[in-house]
């Protein structure tokens, strides 16, 4: 077997193989032990024990430890409760077993024990993995397979190798090794595939194997290139993510995608949530659709927004001049002198607020009579000046009764303007 080694690590790194004791870990660290002799790194091993097989799995566990010590590399252990997990949180034993694992490897990794994890992965497990997302149902990314190197932390040198070739370097370098008899019950989909549909397969196609590693990596490829085209078209704010609703339907779903896991919807989401936000193209602006984590998809005229809920009590604070926190912005109201340029902030006649004036966010019935003249309703101001329903309600307003005065940093009601006989003037500002 040839194996660019050098492609997946850097010098002097110390490599940990995943060693369960099974034929294809137990070729990789002999393969790793080799290479490692003519190559500047170093190999040591991690063996976790799920607490699926009761003793036959601390069986395994032995004989991994036994021959670590035989073959003096350092051997770190883990023992894990899948059963407990999987219960726990819902999943099955595999995914359960998977999950554990890997924070076995990243709990090495954060130790110092090792730089990097090397597992066993061969392009048969990518062809299962591939065979397996494909008949569930999946996307281009469930096609995309098995990569030979995750967050540069784990590496799978055996990637681009058959588990025929494997059985052939056990075989001619009389590697020992353990068999997981659970590996021949076909009760699994997993291992149904791997039994009875993958054999057949290569029967007729032999090279079948690496021609679809072949090609989930083309799909992987092709598949990272649509998303950041999709994430080039987002525009990002503060807790919200905004995407233009002329994307390409291919496009657009990706978009939402990327939206949902960067507001913190990261493994939750399902289709039905995506098609919903999809739905929204075709509804009414301002029309909103509710999703997990307090999600929120509305739609703002050409584009639909996702945002995260914020549930904050309403503050109302009476009027007076200093600085002061309003939710989580800070209102600054300061008495200024002339000369002034009037046009270079929100200036108010102090006079013509009322003392029972307060500091508040968006009511039902509230007036506000425009800068030129003439009163309409708040939300119908808020709504020609186009400012998204999400944001109306968390603006601040300086009102006295319905009356608003004054919509920070975005308009003075004609109310309380200064004119020719103002005497006191202030000044008001979001910090």
């Amino acid at each position: 077997m040839n194996i660019d080694i050098l492609s997946l690590i850097k010098p002097n790194q110390t490599i940990a193989v995943a060693l369960s004791g099974g034929s294809d870990s137990m070729a990789l660290i002999h393969y790793m032990q080799g290479a490692c002799k003519s190559l500047p790194f170093k190999v040591v091993a991690i063996n976790v024990e799920h607490g699926i097989r009761g003793q036959e799995s601390k069986l395994d566990s032995a004989f991994v430890k036994d021959y670590c010590d035989k073959n003096h590399i350092p051997l770190l252990t883990y023992e894990v409760d899948c059963i407990k997990h999987a219960d726990e949180q819902k999943l099955s034993l595999e995914q359960s077993a998977r999950i554990l694992r890997y924070e076995c490897f990243f709990d090495a990794i954060e130790k110092g024990f090792c730089d990097k994890v090397a597992t066993a992965h061969h392009a048969d497990d990518n062809a299962e993995s591939v065979l397996f997302n494909l008949f569930r149902g999946t996307s281009t990314k469930g096609v995309a397979g098995i990569k030979e190197q995750y967050l540069d932390k784990i590496i799978r040198p055996f990637l681009s190798i058959d588990k025929s070739q494997i059985e052939q370097y056990v075989k001619e370098n009389d590697i020992p090794f353990v068999t997981d008899k659970t590996n021949f019950c076909d009760d699994y989909s997993r291992n149904f595939l791997r039994l009875n549909v993958i054999p057949k397969i290569k029967k007729l196609f032999p090279e079948s194997s690496k021609s679809i590693l072949r090609f989930s990596k083309i799909a992987r490829e092709e598949d990272e290139f649509l998303d950041e085209l999709a994430k080039n078209n987002l525009m990002f704010e503060e807790g919200a993510v905004k995407i233009p609703l002329t994307l390409h339907k291919v496009l657009l779903s990706r978009a939402i995608i990327i939206a949902l896991k960067e507001l913190g919807l990261d493994k939750d989401w399902e289709k039905v949530h995506v098609d919903s936000v999809v739905s929204l193209c075709k509804m009414q602006n301002g029309d909103r659709i509710s999703l997990p984590k307090d999600i929120v998809a509305i739609k703002e005229y050409d584009k639909v927004v996702l945002f995260k809920k914020i549930y904050t009590p309403t503050p109302i604070i009476p009027f007076e001049i200093g600085e002061f926190q309003f939710g989580e912005s800070k209102i600054v109201i300061e008495k200024v002198s002339p000369p002034l340029n009037l046009k270079d902030g929100f200036y108010l006649d102090l006079d013509k607020v009322p003392k029972t004036a307060v500091i508040r966010t968006k009511q039902e019935g509230d007036l506000f009579t425009k800068f030129g003249g003439g009163t309409k309703s708040l939300g119908d101001y808020l709504t020609d000046k186009k400012i998204p329903k999400r944001k109306r309600d968390l603006l601040p307003l300086l009102a006295d009764g319905k009356n608003v005065l004054c919509i920070f940093d975005l308009a003075i009601s004609k109310q309380a303007k200064v004119d020719k006989d103002t005497k006191q003037i202030i000044k008001l500002f979001i910090k």
